[in-house]
């Protein structure tokens, strides 16, 4: 940006600096609209944040797995303040269920968690029977924040859990076609970036000649 501008210093007229400067300042704030397109997700959708029925079921991050979460996102738990809480907590203590030295202990009933960088967040219930009932959750966060959709790629399945088994049943197993070599495609944030790139200077490249041939 810097050296785009020392460009437009050089090239353009003094009077004609100002508009230089209004455009280089528009394509910053659609970066930045760009780049604040958050969602908020309710945990357990309808029902909240509470002991799921089937306590056999790793009902949360089944749920956790159907979505993408990336940074500036946030997370709504919502329970009886009374009954229950929310516990951040390091990865051994969610795998063991222990509540007794949380990172951040939340009791409001209307709990919303932001997550402010990559990597697991693990989550488990103020109520250590509640956890031993896989009231728990972990969610994966995403390095950059994109326009993909949004269910279109689970997240990958948590540390120490295990991804959902297959239906039982006979399964008729055909033989796979031998592979074609291909070039591998670009990485998701790889082509994003370059997208976003491209067309933040062709608009500023149109816009500027608009404006110095009027």
């Amino acid at each position: 940006m810097l050296f785009s501008l020392a460009m437009a210093d050089n090239i353009f007229p003094s009077n004609n600096k100002k508009r230089a400067l209004h455009v280089a300042g528009l394509v910053c704030l659609m970066l930045l609209m760009q780049m604040g397109d958050a969602t908020q997700f309710k945990v357990g959708g309808s029902k909240g944040w509470t002991v799921p029925t089937d306590p056999n079921e790793v009902h949360y991050n089944q749920w956790a797995e159907k979505n993408r979460f990336q940074i500036g996102d946030s997370l709504l738990f919502v329970y009886p303040p009374d009954q229950d809480s929310v516990l951040h907590v390091k990865q051994e203590d969610y795998i063991n269920c222990n509540i007794e030295a949380p990172i951040e202990k939340f009791s409001d009933g209307n709990t919303v968690v932001k997550l402010s960088q990559s990597g697991p967040f693990h989550f488990v219930s103020g109520n250590k029977d509640h956890c031993l009932k896989n009231e728990k959750l972990v969610v994966i966060v995403l390095a950059e924040r994109s326009n993909q959709t949004r269910t279109g790629s689970p997240a990958p399945a948590p540390a120490g859990e295990e991804s959902p088994s297959p239906p039982a049943g006979t399964v008729e197993i055909n033989p796979a076609p031998a592979p074609v070599s291909e070039p591998p495609p670009p990485s998701g944030a790889s082509s994003i970036s370059i997208s976003s790139i491209s067309s933040l200077g062709a608009f500023t490249a149109s816009s500027l000649l608009l404006l110095f041939s009027a």
